[in-house]
């Protein structure tokens, strides 16, 4: 049995946050995909429901974060190169994310970070397993 993992991300203009993933090159489910939500495809089996505020809020008791000020969740999507993570991370910025920390590099790992147009934090990196200690 596979599992799936859709994370849910309160979006302030859906329209604008669907046209800032379509720039990454991602697609979107449109059977799930109306006024208030929009399915971000990732991969088989990985989506982002971004959902608009007042509809994520009825999904909570809670406050909704305010991403653009604190941080509620990172994002980390595991691609398969380094270019990748680049190819990602560029579209991200040309799209109108904004870059969060330096790349990260060491032996084994290559990562780079953005927020979205929300604040929300994605993290792309890439593990060489042949490199990693023990």
């Amino acid at each position: 049995m596979s599992t799936q993992i859709f994370v849910n991300l309160p979006v302030k203009d859906l329209e604008r946050s669907k046209a800032f993933f379509t720039e990454l090159g991602y697609s979107f489910d449109s059977r799930f995909t109306d006024q208030n939500a929009a399915c971000l495809v990732i991969d088989d089996g990985i989506y982002a429901m971004l959902l608009v505020e007042p509809f994520f809020a009825t999904f909570t008791p809670k406050e909704i974060a305010d991403a653009g000020r604190t941080t509620e969740t990172i994002v980390a999507l595991g691609v398969d190169s380094r270019e990748r993570v680049d190819e990602l991370a560029d579209r991200a910025l040309r799209a109108g994310g904004r870059q969060t920390r330096d790349p990260d590099e060491e032996d084994f790992m290559y990562a780079r970070s953005f927020q979205d147009l929300d604040g929300h934090l994605w993290e792309v990196v890439f593990m060489d397993p042949s490199a990693m200690p023990g």
